[in-house]
């Protein structure tokens, strides 16, 4: 997902105590999309992704949460060939729909699929990336294990999400989906080597108010 201020697939200033039954299902990402406006996110690059992949050189990728498709047009327009990937088909209707009028729709596809039983399938991407992706109950995990399936020989992964902290006021059941990098790296395979894993502090804007949040920064390089 793009825009990592509000991509947590949370809200910062809710307090209740568990989120609606379908918050982390399609269906409800379904709902939220239909009935937004042109732009749910800024559509701007996340942070981290800038940061580790504008010294690579470009090749195939495979942005999965993709929703609507911020990071997949910068990529693009980078030089990348790439796949962008989410669960919600109104998000990646959204997305084709920016990166077309972005004029880079002739270097990007797209892949209805869910994180949670997303298998590569023999493809394999120079880049895997995903930001800000959730799943409950610590389930990120056995996602990175199925994302670093993904990643070619001498390819990179990055992985970006929050880590609880005590500036978002969330639910229990948000809290639960969080996590730190260290938490991602046994499911790495052994020709996947780490090369950041590391909590990356930084301020951002919500609702008109500084917040000071950590990025759960992964990247990691399979072997050649």
């Amino acid at each position: 997902m793009s825009d990592d201020q509000q991509h947590g697939r949370h809200q910062h200033g809710q307090d209740a105590t568990e989120p609606p039954p379908d918050y982390f299902e399609p269906e409800g990402w379904e709902d939220r999309y239909a009935g937004a406006a042109n732009r749910t996110w800024s559509g701007k690059p996340n942070v981290q992704l800038v940061a580790e992949v504008e010294g690579l050189t470009p090749g195939t990728a495979l942005d999965v949460g993709c929703g609507e498709g911020g990071d997949v047009v910068w990529l693009a327009r980078q030089g990348w060939r790439v796949t962008g990937a989410d669960f919600s088909a109104a998000g990646l209707a959204r997305a084709a729909h920016h990166a077309a009028e972005a004029g880079v729709a002739d270097r990007v596809e797209w892949w209805q699929v869910d994180a949670r039983t997303f298998t590569a399938g023999g493809r394999q991407f120079d880049l895997v990336t995903t930001h800000f992706l959730h799943p409950p109950d610590g389930g990120m995990v056995a996602v990175t294990r199925r994302l670093a399936e993904a990643v070619a020989p001498g390819g990179h992964l990055l992985v970006v999400g929050h880590a609880p902290s005590e500036s978002l006021q969330i639910s229990d059941a948000h809290r639960r989906a969080m996590w730190v990098a260290a938490d991602l790296v046994d499911a790495l395979p052994e020709d996947v080597e780490v090369v950041v894993a590391e909590q990356r502090h930084r301020p951002t804007v919500h609702d008109g108010v500084t917040i000071h949040v950590d990025d759960s920064t992964l990247l990691a390089r399979r072997r050649p």
